[in-house]
């Protein structure tokens, strides 16, 4: 086996195969013998094929078989051995490579067109200043997720008289003959967009009767008609006054701030009272305006790695023929609309490589795993579930990793992430203390 390297260009190359018999052979006769033990022939028992007629039934389909295995081995090989930086996948050359009579030829030549990834130096250095922000923890913020917690572990009791926030029960009469008659109807002042019909439900007692518009109330024709339990399209033929007579009065009251309420958010005897209460919350918030934080750094990391790259040329033509081979589904005009997005992505995938391989990151199973662990908490914490157990998030990331996308995925982030940490410790890094609302603004601009 041989493989000749022609160069086109910088970018472009082209790889010419040799095959000869000694690639082959040997694997061709191994191939033919097993078929000829395990074929089941009409006229001839298991086993007692003639030879020769196993070679002209099925030896031409293991002679290509068998060629395009050596063909895959000796181009991945003799790309692996030269360190090769290619891109996309080699494709067959079909006018560089001549006519083959597999009935008569033993040895063959193949030429497959490669890409080559041009030459860069995607570091960052001293020279280069990038800014760092760190996001302050209000008070306030405390504040409102300690009324978060003690909102969502609060509970429903009953009330005597109304207030903007209360659940109504009653029994709701449309005003007009026929009309609709309505009982268990719940309705809330809050949600009522006219403060005057809002007004005639607060401090309403049991038993009191209230003539209100719905229409009015709401404005809202898919509220009316959930309330009058109708189509949407009925809305138009009930915009009349309603009776609503108070039958039940249902207020939500937040949980004490106490034990209780800090076994039920970080497990018993995690939290012995307010101050490491408040201590904990404080630390979360922090931690997730860190992850914000070093979010908005990558984002400047890498625009600041790609405009090292600013034109830097790339093997299009290729690459085009590349894509559109490997997806059947793209056409040649959706691939120009897409590629500029493509070729950017491709850009920082190779600085990616570049710089984890100079920085010498390691991707090991525990980060993996730990990253897994922290979007599993971070899934849990939306849901208002702080403090879940190591042994929940663990089980529920194992089924995580289990999906080899999502694994894949995971893995190039925590890459990526080590990169970025070893860029801070090579630029000049600024570190500005921001308002958690100046760098709202700042991500949205």
């Amino acid at each position: 086996m041989q493989v000749v390297k022609k160069d086109i260009d910088q970018l472009n190359a082209t790889l010419t195969i040799t095959i000869e018999p000694a690639d082959y052979q040997e694997n061709v006769a191994k191939q033919l013998k097993d078929i000829r033990h395990k074929a089941n022939i009409p006229g001839f028992r298991p086993g007692m094929v003639p030879a020769s007629l196993v070679k002209k039934m099925y030896g031409k389909a293991v002679l290509g078989e068998e060629v395009n295995k050596a063909i895959n081995d000796g181009i991945y090989n003799y790309i692996k051995e030269q360190k090769l930086n290619i891109l996309g996948e080699p494709l067959p050359n079909e006018e560089a490579t001549p006519a083959i009579d597999w009935d008569n030829d033993d040895t063959f030549n193949f030429a497959f067109d490669i890409a080559l990834a041009p030459v860069f130096d995607a570091t960052l250095t001293a020279k280069d200043t990038l800014t760092y922000y760190d996001i302050e923890v209000e008070d306030k913020m405390v504040d409102e997720q300690v009324n978060a917690y003690a909102a969502r572990f609060g509970s429903y009791v009953p009330a005597e008289q109304v207030e903007a926030d209360d659940m109504v029960k009653g029994v709701l009469t449309e005003q007009k003959e026929g009309g609709i008659h309505k009982e268990g109807a719940v309705l809330s002042p809050r949600y009522m967009a006219d403060d005057k019909q809002k007004e005639l439900f607060i401090n309403a007692k049991k038993g009191d009767v209230i003539t209100f518009n719905p229409m009015k109330a709401y404005g809202n024709e898919a509220e009316v008609a959930s309330m009058l339990g109708i189509k949407k399209e009925e809305v138009k033929d009930h915009e009349g006054d309603c009776t609503f007579e108070v039958t039940e009065i249902t207020r939500h009251e937040p949980a004490p701030v106490d034990a209780e309420l800090f076994a039920k958010v970080y497990g018993k005897d995690a939290v012995a009272n307010e101050e490491e209460f408040r201590t904990r919350i404080r630390e979360e918030i922090k931690k997730n305006f860190t992850d914000d934080a070093n979010y908005k750094f990558g984002l400047d990391a890498k625009a600041a790695v790609l405009k090292k790259m600013e034109g830097l040329a790339f093997p299009d033509a290729f690459l085009k023929r590349w894509v559109l081979a490997t997806n059947s589904n793209l056409t040649p005009e959706k691939l120009d609309e897409e590629y500029p997005a493509m070729l950017n992505e491709l850009r920082w995938n190779l600085a990616v490589d570049q710089l984890a391989e100079h920085f010498s990151v390691k991707v090991e199973k525990e980060d993996i795993e730990a990253y897994a662990k922290e979007i599993t908490r971070m899934q849990f914490m939306q849901y208002g579930l702080a403090g879940v157990d190591d042994a929940i998030l663990t089980q529920y990331a194992n089924e995580m990793l289990k999906k080899e996308d999502q694994l894949r995925g995971i893995a190039e982030r925590v890459r990526e992430n080590k990169v970025f940490e070893a860029l801070k410790g090579v630029v000049k890094l600024k570190t500005k203390t921001i308002s958690h609302e100046e760098f709202g603004k700042l991500m949205k601009a």
